[in-house]
């Protein structure tokens, strides 16, 4: 007991001496160090979608992106609020691939028929990209291989037909010198697939699609036919003419499965695999991890890594700190939302993850929503070319990201986020620059939309600020 007591005694005693060194503040501590670049960041995204489900287009002709019941000035309206100079200003946009361009192997594609307003899109936020001095690189996914590529013959059929393995790479292959060729779209990367590493969507026994539990098109990509598939791709494209378009794994559900369920270690360990990969994609719905990327950097230093499909959450500052984990712990170098324009009745069962930048309604009426906003405060901050710079601060409710200029035009940019319950007073110390003053603009939710909220000057290389509850604050170096 005497034992006891005295260790009791001797822990407050420190606890006294630490206090009077090292007061508690009434402001919390943090830190930006804009000369240690942890890596580079290519940009943000936007996905739009326009045929995801439908099993029959003749008769259910899909748009589920909106545009086509949007009158042309809110498309326009559009366009300019995601690509234009006092938008969005996004680096990279992702275009799904559907099943529908090619009746059988050997036929005719027909790439216009299903894809009106996906093409729409991209063209004319290519366009207004460029005008503002921009670059865009796009990335298309294939959202599910034709029927005849499957063994079960059926759109969303589970397992590939193995004698139509080089017929589907001409597929992936022809719709992007399409994109190349006819629409003039700076293509960078095609990825394999969307979620196909989840063989649960399917009965056991892989006859029957489940389309009426609401998933969107896929196939089942084992690991092993990802290797397979990775170098076939690639020989394809090089054959084409197509040199400079890359070829990504496929995209699992989330970072943790892309490893743990085994496409990091495979394609780690096939040296014609690793050769013919060019990005390392992934969704990013939860459970962040970074080893699949850290295994595959080792042993090819340099690759890039994008999230292509995050939730928009509840279109708050907890969904920017989801940003935070994608940038800091799974070391990601782009982050594309999923669907950021929805029109909602065109998803079978509720798409489930409803939130977006914008709504389109049954009477042709756009909303904009609180998620376009919080996505403006980090979208600006991080274009293409910067690199990602270190930070950090002492309290588990409150992050700092911060992105370097890296020798572009663009400002030097840092975000604090506050998802705790109180206003939080911060201390930033910046380093690594000498900006004596930064411009701030701020997004909470409530009345707050991405709204000036003056200057703040640094004095002995320290920034004060008071950061509200539920906000997402940006600072740009002046």
């Amino acid at each position: 007991m005497k034992r006891i007591i005295l260790t009791f005694t001797f822990i407050n005693f420190l606890i006294i001496n630490l206090l009077a060194q090292y007061p508690i503040m009434d402001y919390v501590y943090a830190e930006v160090d804009f000369s240690k670049k942890l890596h580079v960041w290519d940009g943000f995204g936007f996905n739009y979608v326009e045929t995801s489900q439908t099993f029959d287009y003749d008769s259910d002709p899909q748009d589920y992106g909106g545009f086509s019941i949007l009158d042309q000035a809110d498309r326009e309206k559009v366009i300019d609020m995601v690509f234009g100079e006092n938008g969005l200003k996004v680096g990279l946009l992702k275009m799904f691939y559907d099943p529908f361009h090619q009746e059988k192997p050997d036929g005719n594609f027909n790439h216009e028929r299903t894809t009106q307003y996906l093409r729409m899109f991209a063209r004319d936020g290519y366009r207004k990209t460029i005008g503002r001095g921009g670059n865009l690189q796009i990335i298309t996914t294939l959202y599910g291989p034709p029927a005849w590529a499957t063994l079960q013959k059926v759109i969303r059929g589970r397992d590939i037909d193995p004698a139509q393995k080089e017929n589907l790479a001409n597929y992936l292959v022809s719709w992007a010198k399409f994109l190349k060729e006819k629409e003039n779209l700076p293509v960078k990367y095609v990825s394999i697939h969307n979620e196909g590493e989840d063989l649960w969507r399917w009965p056991i026994d892989g006859k029957d699609p489940n389309i009426g539990k609401g998933h969107d098109y896929n196939m089942f990509w084992p690991p092993q036919l990802i290797a397979e598939f990775l170098p076939l791709l690639k020989t394809q494209l090089l054959k084409s003419g197509l040199n400079d378009v890359g070829v990504t794994p496929g995209e699992t559900s989330n970072w943790s499965r892309f490893h743990y369920w085994g496409y990091a270690p495979v394609i780690a360990g096939d040296t014609r695999a690793l050769e013919a990969m060019d990005l390392i994609t992934s969704h990013g719905f939860g459970d962040h991890s970074s080893v699949g990327i850290d295994l595959l950097r080792e042993k090819k230093p340099g690759l890039h890594a994008w999230a292509t499909s995050t939730s928009w959450g509840q279109m708050d500052a907890r969904n920017i700190r989801d940003m935070h984990v994608i940038i800091y712990t799974v070391k990601a170098n782009g982050i594309i939302p999923w669907a950021g324009i929805q029109r909602p009745p065109k998803w079978v069962g509720g798409d489930p993850n409803p939130g977006n930048a914008f709504t389109v309604h049954e009477d042709g009426t756009l909303e904009l929503r609180r998620g376009y906003y919080f996505y403006k405060q980090i979208s600006r901050a991080g274009q293409p070319g910067m690199a990602v710079a270190q930070t950090y601060v002492l309290r588990s409710d409150l992050a700092l990201i911060a992105f370097s200029s890296n020798d572009t035009k663009n400002n030097d940019a840092f975000l604090i986020i506050n998802t705790g319950r109180n206003p939080q007073k911060l201390r930033v110390d910046i380093k690594g620059v000498n900006h004596k003053i930064y411009a701030a603009f701020r997004t909470n939710e409530t009345e707050e939309q991405y709204k000036d909220i003056g200057s703040f000057n640094v004095i002995n290389n320290i920034l004060e600020y008071e950061a509200p509850v539920g906000s997402v604050t940006t600072f740009f170096a002046r």
